[in-house]
Parts: structure tokens; sequence; C-alpha cells
């Protein structure tokens, strides 16, 4: 398949050999818990990809960094969510980095170990909640005596956790006024208090290590805490858009991996009509052009709320495009390879989870309804 091709040789130009690895095993051993697969990640320099060059990583931008998820979403759909997370994480805090005082000595001292030693980056968004509002966490921290907060709460579901070096959490801080206002937290994983247990019930992407991460009572110097800065409340910020847009980006990529995975073994044996094929390409195509047109958009300079409307718009659309593309991949593929493989069954579903990650369809689209019509992008 042309264009996974492309994918593949991306991902090789950044990580020689990692593509040739997770090929060697079978899909069901490398999404199995505690699989090789985050293993060959950080063995073959995965997390540097989204850190700058003069960080010690490869600095790739964000054509490349889609396609190089695409390649190992169709290898290990779980390695590819849990890759994410990291990647956004790193992505969203190597920008701000850039910034004169966003981060302080003692982050920008933890951030330039990633690539260098390889660390992973948890990231703690989400908090197990129906319909949660990720900018509005659970997780409170209280001024603590002598300096700094107390931490308390929880995440879930939270990947890498069982690998993690760093973890990243959403927190809500009390501002000068006291007022909750959303920060983000950048832990050492060994920090007094941060404990990991079992959550992901699922046998569907349980490699990438999607776990509860408890914080009871965890002691996080000022100097450990990344503040948001908007004075609209419902607008976003540096961070926040930072953070939406590479997410957005990334994680879509990894699930038209995934669907890209199907279609491969379509056209590989030849199965159902030409015309049949055809629409099977041309579905996954447009998603793929889709979601690498608005990462070429981002690397020549679209930012702010038209960066983060464009990569909703396109999640959105993408999704749709996935569960088609999918049922007929499944259907031409025919039911012994349904029966005799677990691989098209498992694919199948694992093409499907794009549509459960924030933000939902349902809670951005007065949001993105109101944006269309002219006015501000308000996510609440």
């Amino acid at each position: 398949m042309r264009s996974l091709d492309t994918a593949r040789d991306t991902c090789e130009n950044h990580h020689p050999g990692l593509v040739k690895t997770l090929a060697g095993y079978p899909l069901t051993e490398l999404e199995a818990p505690g699989g090789p697969a985050v293993g060959a990640f950080r063995a073959h320099r995965g997390p540097g990809l989204l850190v700058p060059a003069e960080y010690g990583g490869h600095g790739a931008g964000p054509l490349d960094a889609v396609r190089v998820m695409r390649a190992i979403g169709s290898l290990s759909p779980s390695l590819g969510a849990a890759a994410c997370m990291h990647h956004f994480t790193a992505a969203m805090l190597f920008e701000l980095a850039h910034g004169a005082e966003r981060l302080t000595a003692r982050q920008l001292g933890l951030l330039r170990r990633v690539a260098p030693e390889g660390l992973l980056l948890a990231s703690g968004w989400a908090e197990g909640r129906t319909e949660q509002n990720i900018l509005n966490p659970s997780v409170t921290a209280a001024a603590a005596p002598g300096g700094g907060y107390l931490v308390n709460g929880s995440k879930k579901p939270c990947s890498l956790s069982a690998s993690m070096d760093l973890l990243t959490a959403s927190v809500s801080v009390p501002d000068e006024n006291g007022d909750p206002s959303l920060a983000v937290l950048l832990l050492p994983s060994d920090t007094p208090g941060i404990s990991v247990h079992p959550f992901w019930s699922s046998g569907i992407l349980a490699a990438a290590e999607s776990d509860e991460v408890r914080l009871r009572d965890v002691h996080v110097p000022e100097e450990l805490v990344i503040r948001t800065t908007a004075a609209d409340p419902g607008r976003l910020d540096d961070l926040q858009t930072a953070g939406f847009v590479w997410f957005e980006l990334l994680i879509t990529s990894v699930y038209i991996g995934v669907g890209s995975a199907l279609v491969e073994r379509v056209l590989e044996r030849g199965r159902g009509s030409v015309t049949d094929r055809a629409a099977l390409v041309t579905g996954i195509e447009a998603a793929v052009a889709m979601n690498e047109g608005v990462a070429r958009a981002v690397a020549g300079g679209l930012a702010g709320d038209e960066a983060v409307a464009s990569v909703l718009l396109t999640r959105f659309a993408v999704q749709d495009a996935l569960n088609r593309a999918a049922d007929l991949a499944i259907e031409l593929l025919g039911g012994i390879a349904f029966i005799t493989s677990p691989d098209v069954a498992y694919l199948g579903s694992a093409a499907r989870p794009l549509a459960f990650h924030p933000p939902s369809r349902t809670s951005t689209a007065q949001a993105l309804v109101d944006y269309a019509a002219g006015g501000p992008l308000l996510l609440s």
C-alpha cells in the first residue's frame, strides 16, 4: 500500500529498525499486556521523535509525526495509543519551553533528559468520569505547609502507567484569588504518593498500559506546576492549544494506521471486486489526506482557535471514514479470514476507540457550530 509504505519509510528514517522489530512479532503478542511493543519503542529512540534537536531529539515536524504514528498504529495499535500520549505531551511541553518564562529551570532539567535517556511521559488528563470536561479536572491541589501543594485524586485510564518515567497530570490549583484554575504537573514517576492500580479490563489496546494512577498527598513544589494563562476561562491558552492540536493530529493518525492495516490486507489478497477495493482505497486515502493536510497547515503556521477547530473537524470526519472502511474491509476479507485469524476481528475492534478519546463529538458540537458561524471557539 503506497501511502502506508511512505509512512513506514518515515518511521524508519527516525527510528531505524522499529518497523522490522514490530513486524517480527505476532499481533496477538504485541497487543497483550506486558508485551514487547513499549520496550521496542524505547529501544529504537521512540521517545525523542518530537523532542527538538537542541534537546537531543529528532525534532520531527507535524507531517513526519503523523506518518510515524500511522506506521506504528498499523503494526501495534496499543503502542500507537501509548506513544501518542507520550508524544503529544512532549510536543506541548517543548513548545512551551520556547517561551520566555512558561517553564521553570527544574522543569526544563527534567525535559532535557527525555530524548537522551529515553524517558517516557505518561499523560494524566482522563479521570474515568462519563462526559468529563478534560479542562476541568477533579484532581485538586491544596497549599502545603512550607510551600508547594498537596495533590490528591486519580487519573484513569493513564497510558504508559507501567513504564512511565515522568507523569504529567492536569490538576485544579488555586489562583491568586483562591479560585480553582487549570494547571499541569510534571513529576518523576517515583514521587512519593504516586501509585498504579489495575483499571483497563478490555483486551483491546491492552498493551497501552492504560491503568489508574492515584495521587495521595503528593507534595508538588511550585516549580513543577505549569499554570494556564488565559484571562477568559472559556478560551484555550497556549498550553491547552498546543495539547489539543498535537493530540488530535497524532491520535487520529494512529487509528488511520489501524484501518490501513485492514485495507492493506484486502489489497494484498485481492478480495472483492475492483470497484469494492477502489471504494476502500478512496475512503482510507481521503482520511490520510485530511489529516496530513492539517499537519502541513500546522507546520506552515496554522495556530490558535483555527488550528484547534481544524484538527477537531478532521478527527470527526476521519472517525466516520474509518468506521466505513473497517466495516467494508472486514466484509471483503470474508468469513474464513475472520475465523482463522484473530487479527481481523482485533483490528476491526481496535479501529473504533477514536470515538472515545476526548473531546467527544457531542461536547464540541455547539462550539464548532458557533465557530463556523463566526464566533470564538469556546470549548466547555
